[in-house]
């Protein structure tokens, strides 16, 4: 049995989930911007109390390793970073990208076509975002990159591609390529950071608690939600 702790702070969501092997146990979530410095600890404690368990019969934390808010990564992987140190448990790094085409896959059933790429977006200010591409079994395919929304991006997908997330909504109402499809309302969460995570811990995965460091992609990202 494995108890797994997961933090979400990539995005402007604050979120926090408890997984029993793989499976949801709770979630405490807020989308007010700016307060993971205020509430993310708060949220840990409450979803502890609420399960009645203790930080030291957790098998693991895992964590949201970007890209995303610079801010919020260093909230989330200090406090999961600490918590590991402290309890001398596993932490586990969970790609930001990967979980949202988690999320994507969970919503449509599965019901894309056997080519297809699964293309998560995270915005990154103006008419950038942060993307990467995945097969079917949420393999890397295309390698997580900062991309401007151009024409020359629509005219290199030569396959269908499934796109999501804060930065995907910047190019719904624009003409694009019509391999292009948009998966709404997929946002960032914890419950799918512990989804990925459990298997993660299966195959022990784990990362080193004193030298991991958030995947904050260029230092262009100190300016996102400073």
């Amino acid at each position: 049995m494995a108890i797994i702790l997961s933090i979400e702070s990539s995005g402007t969501i604050c979120s926090v989930a408890l997984h029993q092997n793989g499976e949801l146990l709770a979630l405490v979530e807020n989308d007010e911007p700016n307060i993971h410095g205020q509430k993310l600890a708060l949220f840990i404690k409450e979803i502890i109390d609420l399960q009645n368990i203790s930080i030291s019969s957790l098998d693991a934390i895992a964590v949201s390793e970007g890209p995303g808010s610079y801010t919020g990564l260093r909230i989330g992987v200090s406090i999961a970073k600490g918590i590991c140190y402290a309890s001398k448990i596993p932490l586990i790094a969970v790609d930001t990208l990967q979980s949202l085409a988690y999320a994507m896959f969970q919503k449509s059933e599965g019901k894309f076509p056997e080519n297809a790429v699964l293309m998560p977006m995270i915005d990154a200010r103006r008419m950038e975002v942060y993307l990467a591409g995945y097969n079917l079994n949420f393999e890397k395919i295309i390698s997580t990159k900062p991309v401007i929304l151009e024409e020359a991006f629509y005219e290199s997908l030569n396959q269908p591609t499934f796109i999501c997330g804060n930065g995907a909504s910047k190019i719904i109402s624009s003409v694009f390529n019509a391999s292009l499809t948009f998966i709404p309302e997929i946002t960032f969460s914890a419950k799918q950071i512990g989804n990925i995570a459990f298997e993660k811990f299966k195959n022990k995965l784990f990362e080193d608690v004193a030298y991991f460091e958030p995947v904050y992609l260029k230092e262009f990202a100190l300016m996102i939600n400073p």
